[in-house]
Parts: C-alpha cells; sequence; structure tokens
C-alpha cells in the first residue's frame, strides 16, 4: 500500500467527525466525545515526539534540541515545544497516566502534575501509587486532583514538602517603582497565607466600593444596572481597594493588641478523616506553614454531626452564624457541578425551599452561586 501524508490522514478524519455531527443527538455527549477523542490525539502526537526526541533526528537539520526543532518548523512558542518534549519523556516514566491519557481518560495536564512532584524522594511512592492517582485523576475534578497529589507529595516527603513550603515563603517580594508619566508599575510574589490574607482584605473593600457603584449607577438610571455601567470596573475597584487599605492603615491610630488578620485553614484530624491542611480557597499547604500564626490564631471548631453543635433556629429565614459558617467549610463551594465559586461569594440556599416548610439547617442547607441559586428560584415550585 502506498504511503499516505500525515495531512491528508488528518484530513479524512476530520471530514469523517464533520459528517458524523448530525448524527450524534446530545449536543453536550458529542463535545465531551470530541473532547475525548483531542486527548486521544494528543497523546499520539506527544509519544511520537517522544519518539523524535529519542531519535536525534533533529540533529541532522542542525537543531540544537527537539525543542528548537519544534518552535520553528510546527511554528510553535518555545514554552509549548519545551512543553511537548518533557510529557514526551515523562510518558516513560509514568506508563500508567500515559495509558489512560492514550485512553483519553485524563489530559497532558494532568501527567504535568504528576511530574511536577516527580524527585528522587517521591519516585518510588509515585511508581507504587500510580493506580490510585490514575484513579483520582480520571474521577475528580482537575483543581480536586492537584489537591490530592499536593497532599501525596507532603506524605511521601514531608521534610521536602515543608523546605518547598519555606523557600515560597522565603521568596515572597513586591515590587513598586514609578513608570512613564508619573504612573507606579508593581508586582507582588506571596505565599498562600500571606496571599490569603491580603486577598481577603482586597475583596472586601472591594466588596464595599461595589456595593457603592452599584448603588450610584441604579440611582441615576432607575434600574438595576449592568456591569458595564458602573463608574468603576472590576481592575479599577481593586486598584483603588488596595490604595483603600493604604490609607485606612496610616489612618489607625497604634493600638495595644493588632488586629487579627482573617484567613482560613482546614486541618483535618488525621486519625479519622485523612490529611487536610489547606486554605479555604482550596490551596494545600504544609503544617510548618501554620507555625508563624497560631500564636495570635483563634481556632474554630465546626460540628457537623446532629447533636452537639451550635444552630440558628430551624425556622430562621436566612442561613446566618454557626450555620451558615458550618455550610461555607463543609462545601467550600458553589454545590452546582459544574461550578467552582468560592464560598466566601456564595449565597447559602434550602435545599427544601423554606416556603415549603425547609428548615434552616445543615442538612437543609447548601452553597450555591448568584447565578445558581437564581437558576433554582426560577423553577416552578414542587408540585
Amino acid at each position: 500500500m502506498e504511503p499516505r501524508h500525515p495531512d491528508r490522514v488528518v484530513d479524512d478524519l476530520i471530514g469523517e467527525l464533520a459528517r458524523s455531527r448530525d448524527a450524534v443527538g446530545d449536543a453536550g455527549e458529542w463535545v465531551e466525545c470530541l473532547e475525548r477523542a483531542l486527548a486521544r490525539v494528543e497523546s499520539f502526537v506527544t509519544a511520537e515526539v517522544g519518539r523524535f526526541d529519542a531519535s536525534g533526528a533533529y540533529l541532522a537539520d542542525g537543531a540544537r534540541d527537539a525543542a528548537a526543532w519544534l518552535s520553528t518548523r510546527a511554528r510553535l512558542s518555545r514554552a509549548a515545544a519545551r512543553a511537548q518534549v518533557r510529557r514526551g519523556r515523562a510518558r516513560a516514566e509514568h506508563r500508567a497516566f500515559a495509558a489512560a491519557w492514550d485512553a483519553g481518560e485524563i489530559t497532558g495536564a494532568h501527567l504535568d502534575v504528576v511530574v511536577s512532584v516527580d524527585r528522587p524522594a517521591t519516585h518510588d511512592a509515585l511508581v507504587r501509587d500510580a493506580s490510585i492517582l490514575v484513579g483520582h485523576a480520571r474521577t475528580l475534578r482537575y483543581s480536586s486532583f492537584c489537591r490530592a497529589v499536593a497532599y501525596f507529595e507532603q506524605l511521601a516527603d514531608p521534610d521536602g514538602t515543608e523546605g518547598c513550603e519555606q523557600r515560597r515563603r522565603d521568596g515572597r517580594s513586591v515590587e513598586l517603582s514609578r513608570g512613564f508619566a508619573g504612573t507606579w508599575l508593581g508586582s507582588m510574589t506571596l505565599d498562600a497565607i500571606s496571599g490569603e490574607i491580603v486577598a481577603n482584605e482586597l475583596e472586601r473593600i472591594g466588596d464595599e466600593l461595589f456595593a457603592t457603584d452599584w448603588s450610584a449607577a441604579r440611582d441615576a438610571l432607575g434600574r438595576d444596572p449592568l456591569s458595564g455601567e458602573l463608574a468603576r470596573s472590576a481592575r479599577q475597584r481593586r486598584a483603588d481597594a488596595l490604595v483603600e487599605m493604604a490609607t485606612r492603615s496610616a489612618a489607625a491610630a497604634p493600638a495595644p493588641h493588632r488586629p487579627a488578620p482573617l484567613f482560613t485553614v482546614l486541618v483535618g484530624y488525621e486519625s479519622l478523616h485523612g490529611r487536610i491542611c489547606e486554605t479555604e480557597r482550596g490551596t494545600v499547604v504544609t503544617p510548618g506553614a501554620l507555625l508563624a500564626h497560631l500564636d495570635g490564631a483563634h481556632l474554630e471548631r465546626a460540628v457537623f454531626a446532629p447533636g452537639r453543635r451550635v444552630e440558628i433556629g430551624v425556622r430562621t429565614r436566612l442561613f446566618t452564624g454557626a450555620t451558615r459558617r458550618a455550610l461555607e467549610v463543609r462545601d467550600r463551594m458553589c454545590a452546582h457541578p459544574y461550578c467552582e465559586e468560592p464560598a466566601a461569594r456564595c449565597e447559602a440556599d434550602h435545599i427544601v425551599q423554606w416556603a415549603f416548610g425547609g428548615e434552616t439547617t445543615q442538612e437543609n442547607g447548601r452553597l450555591l452561586c448568584a447565578h445558581h441559586n437564581r437558576m433554582r428560584n426560577s423553577r416552578p415550585p414542587p408540585s
């Protein structure tokens, strides 16, 4: 059989896909199948890049390495070319992940996460527990898989991860310098907990500014405004919130006790629930990262089992206080399966609606972002 050019093979495959489009009735199922097919094609291409890299065939063209050849011949960015070569090499080390990628069950991004924690101290554990991690990759959201791998890394190399955490903290920096025409330019790098403290305060003040802008626009328009009709963009409000933080700090009188910064770290009782040590936003941190903050910390105990826990009245209209906080700690994000809006920006919703006898309890509560809460409440009540 006469060899066919790869371009002709790809043309035929895409043509067959296009002809098959109308045969699949469910648009969601069709897109899901296409994404799985795309992962399989990417896996195949990456495997071939790995073979090309190992063969040294790029040397015939005078290229220094396979990434340089790819960036020139395939017109990829250097970062994309290096990523393909790195994944091609990693496939040989992580065969279970390569097989799942070949089947379209995971993506190259999952392999990247595993490679990022692969070092001499963790390699044997990665090989031993590969099937467990692949199972997580197949079933969890990508963000949840990243957290699972971060916990795996802590268990496999506790000293190494503590050292990495300390290096991240040692790498903290803020740059602020004059730019053109009197403007100021800057950048910021913070460790997970320091970043949580700053981000929480920026968001709190930003929400105050948003409420001010929204109220002013509503008064001017005589109706609820659209986001583009507000006086400031989200980026401008964040900039103004940073200035407001500095202004309030300068205006505050010296006090014998510093106000406690607000950030939340969830810590699990290992013998019952497994290792849990992450910020409320889902960033996994090491236990050692908490040491600098423990002296001034307020420890909060959340009780989820019925019985000895603090609750508001079951017929109270809104979730507030300890009950609202319990939902935030339990759910962490919007309960809708297609959403990851963080808890702080969600509304507490009754599963069985309050108007139809639903109680204001943890068991009958969940977090929903504003969009999904409106979607739920726009549906007709149960018959």
